[in-house]
């Protein structure tokens, strides 16, 4: 008998409902067709959380997220509430879970479906098959390390601090989860620093090394500097399989890569926490799209990010590996057949809302279903 899983849904702001939506329909589809038995607890973050609550995100609710299997979370931010302070912004609620369940390796793919290579703006022949894991190290280094802070010198003139600070362990964690997922893909793992002008970096080239020599030896890992890496990523992105780095260089080179696909709607992630003892992983899942607050409500959001993210969670939390390759199959058939959104919309192609597009999805997942049974 197949096990219930705990799901927290937190839709957010913006399009974040809307999308969220479309992922509701799948994932009753997914219940009724391929016994996948969720218990679901949705609830509020970000600026929906702060007109309820006066707060971006509960203690109530980050209790929730420990006690689940998974958070699928949709996205955050209103210019409703710029007005408020630092500490209240609705773009903490992110922060603050992942801190409280040790998110500490974010998965950014980067993918290209063959019908989208024309979206990029780098030439076709480039980005065509285009399939890329970045993992990002994501609660250390120069955003979270210590000192930090604005200070007044005696001359009255001011000086901003931030550390780059990272330990073995850290760095050993983050490596492991680049090697595991390698392991399952191409076999390739590049690791990016600055070891050249930063002693951060060269701990991180060192540990990375002796990690690969002990644990992954079957595994093929290069290192790179992170403008190199930059560079290679215009210039020819298909040499990499994992790409391993720290919490800057993740964040700068995980957008870049972002837009080698063309469009950021089309784009999930996953961030992951340590396996505990009794097999359970802390993991929270969304699109890397904002809450585009400037199209909310219109029904013209891609639901697309958000409908792959939904799968990354079915392989890596609930170990359905056949259903998210249902779903990516399902998605790829849909823009193979000329369906767009306005974010990926090109000449000669049929332009769709959100409502229209996870529908498309949900009949190819019937199409697909008949003919793998």
């Amino acid at each position: 008998m197949t096990s219930t899983r705990k799901l927290l849904v937190l839709p957010g702001d913006g399009i974040g409902p809307e999308v969220m939506r479309e992922v509701a329909h799948i994932a009753g589809w997914l219940r009724h067709h391929r016994g996948l038995a969720l218990d679901i607890d949705e609830d509020l973050v970000g600026g929906a959380s702060l007109a309820v609550h006066g707060v971006p995100i509960r203690d109530a609710v980050i209790e929730k997220a420990k006690a689940a299997d998974a958070v699928l979370f949709g996205s955050v931010g209103d210019p409703a509430w710029g007005h408020v302070g630092f500490d209240k912004r609705p773009e903490v609620a992110i922060l603050k879970l992942r801190q409280a369940l040790d998110l500490f390796a974010n998965l950014r793919p980067a993918q290209v479906f063959d019908a989208l290579a024309e979206a990029s703006t780098l030439k076709p022949e480039i980005v065509r098959g285009l399939d890329i894991m970045i993992v990002r190290e994501t609660v250390g280094g120069i955003y979270f390390g210590e000192p930090r802070g604005i200070e007044t010198l005696p001359d009255g003139s001011r000086r901003g601090i931030n550390t780059e600070v990272y330990t073995t362990a850290e760095i050993e964690r983050v490596s492991r989860v680049a090697f595991d997922l390698a392991r399952a893909r191409s076999n390739r793992v590049c690791s990016v620093e600055k070891c050249n002008v930063m002693e951060s970096g060269l701990l991180w080239r060192e540990v990375v090394t002796d990690l690969h020599k002990r644990e992954y030896p079957d595994v093929q890992l290069s290192h790179m500097l992170a403008d190199n890496c930059a560079m290679q990523l215009v210039r020819d992105p298909r040499q990499f399989d994992v790409i391993v780095t720290g919490n800057l260089f993740g964040d700068l080179l995980s957008d870049l890569a972002s837009m080698l696909t063309g469009s950021l709607g089309m784009l999930p992630s996953a961030t992951l926490g340590a396996v505990q003892d009794d097999g359970r992983r802390a993991a929270l899942y969304e699109p890397i799209h904002g809450s585009a607050p400037d199209i909310a409500g219109k029904g013209i959001a891609n639901p697309l990010a958000q409908i792959l993210s939904f799968a990354m969670l079915l392989r890596y939390s609930f170990d359905r590996e056949d259903d998210a390759a249902l779903i990516e199959k399902a998605v790829s058939n849909v823009l193979a057949s000329g369906l767009r959104t306005a974010d990926i919309m090109s000449d000669g192609m049929a332009r769709v809302g959100t409502e229209m597009m996870g529908q498309a999805v949900l009949r190819e997942m019937d199409k697909l279903n008949v003919t793998q049974a």
